[in-house]
């Protein structure tokens, strides 16, 4: 029976570079360029999803091959685990612009994604394999 690893950081690359230059990118170009009202504010946290997650995207393999687990992640699960931390930090950016932030809802909503992804591995761990 052969070990089963989680997906190597290479596998990520291409995606993980087409999301930041298109999220970084895009970024440059609206803060640099477009005036600032509701529509570019949501291209904004769009944007900002996509150059979080990509950047985000490397790490979180890494992290998952350098500490693997009983049940190795697959790539989907790596891809959903470094778009947790994508939408993470638009989510704090909206509530610093609404003026609602506090340390103690971020380490709420921080908790709350842990939560989430913590249940979902546990129930992919519990699907029977044969």
């Amino acid at each position: 029976m052969e070990a089963k690893v989680s997906p190597p950081v290479s596998a990520f690359l291409p995606a993980a570079i087409i999301l930041m230059l298109i999220g970084w990118g895009g970024l440059y170009l609206l803060i640099s360029y477009a005036p600032i009202h509701g529509g570019t504010r949501w291209l904004f946290y769009f944007l900002a999803v996509l150059a979080l997650t990509g950047t985000a995207l490397p790490l979180v393999a890494f992290l998952n091959r350098r500490f693997p687990s009983t049940s190795p992640p697959s790539g989907g699960v790596i891809l959903r685990q470094a778009l947790w931390l994508g939408i993470y930090f638009p989510i704090i950016a909206w509530l610093l612009e609404k003026d609602i932030f506090s340390p103690f809802l971020a380490v709420l909503l921080a908790l709350g994604f842990i939560t989430i992804e913590f249940l979902l591995r546990l129930r992919e761990r519990s699907q029977w394999k044969p």
